[in-house]
């Protein structure tokens, strides 16, 4: 069920091809009917997935990767649906998810199921789970209770709102930060001037994009940069040490979640592109 992925040095990360790039950062098989995809990374300890019903519910389930009795008996969760029309049952209580609806799910709840409601047309859940502390409650949050922010401009190719779903101004959590990002028409860059923020990782699953479209997404530290070509409906982890920044062929969609010391979102090193090597 969990494909673990061990945390790496910036160190050994410079000596890196293409080939371990992408076995170590790259998530690829996501959002296949009927399967639950997870990947556990021992950076900060998240869990970053997909659940994909349409035939059958699928059951989120503890393995021996966490050891425990069920999945959140120690975790906090975070869903956001990029796919049609779905239900997330908690313990018998059905949350009804809309397209771009997302859910903070928090420690405690056992029986976490997932449904579609045409099994032509599936949801596609995507989720983030980090270790939590402390049990806050469960909030159903869509796009319109999201906090947006707007950055970015025309010059700069970067126009873009990111909805902040699991963030302090929004909800409760433990540690877990999570939103989506989407960029306007002509814009192909995210967070470019790009930062790290070593108290904190990051994943990225970039979505919303065509067949034939690619996204470079930067990564390494500022003075020994590399890149991983990532196409629709791939995941990619970034290291507390690495910044984490993308340019696509196309305007694309993503999602961020967020582990580690803090919560505070402008908590960063801010690199100045002069500075990128």
């Amino acid at each position: 069920m969990f494909d673990v992925r061990y945390a790496s040095s910036n160190k050994d990360a410079r000596s890196y091809d293409t080939a371990r790039l992408r076995e170590e950062y790259h998530i690829s098989g996501l959002f296949k009917k009927d399967e639950i995809r997870l990947v556990y990374s021992h950076f900060d300890r998240i869990i970053a997935g997909s659940v994909c019903p349409a035939e059958r519910e699928l059951k989120l389930e503890a393995g021996k990767e966490i050891g425990a009795e069920y999945f959140l008996e120690r975790r906090e969760l975070g869903v956001i649906n990029i796919g049609e029309k779905g239900i997330v049952s908690l313990d018998g209580k059905d949350y009804e998810m809309e397209p771009r609806d997302g859910l903070y799910v928090g420690k405690g709840t056992k029986d976490i199921v997932f449904k579609s409601i045409d099994k032509n047309k599936p949801a596609k859940f995507y989720i983030n789970s980090a270790p939590a502390h402390k049990t806050y409650p469960t909030v159903k949050i869509n796009i319109s209770k999201a906090n947006p922010v707007t950055l970015g401009s025309k010059e700069e190719l970067n126009e873009r709102t990111i909805y902040q779903y699991i963030h302090p101004n929004v909800c409760d959590s433990c540690q877990l930060s999570m939103g989506m990002t989407m960029l306007k028409e002509g814009s192909v860059w995210n967070t470019m001037p790009c930062h790290t923020h070593d108290r904190r990782m990051e994943v990225y699953l970039y979505f919303d994009m065509t067949d034939d479209a690619l996204v470079f997404h930067m990564m390494g530290e500022p003075h020994e940069t590399r890149h991983i070509i990532m196409r629709n409906e791939e995941a990619v982890i970034s290291p507390p040490w690495s910044i984490h920044s993308g340019v696509g062929t196309q305007k694309y969609t993503f999602i961020w979640g967020m582990v580690g010391e803090n919560q505070a979102f402008d908590d960063m090193d801010h690199i100045d592109n002069k500075d990128l090597i």
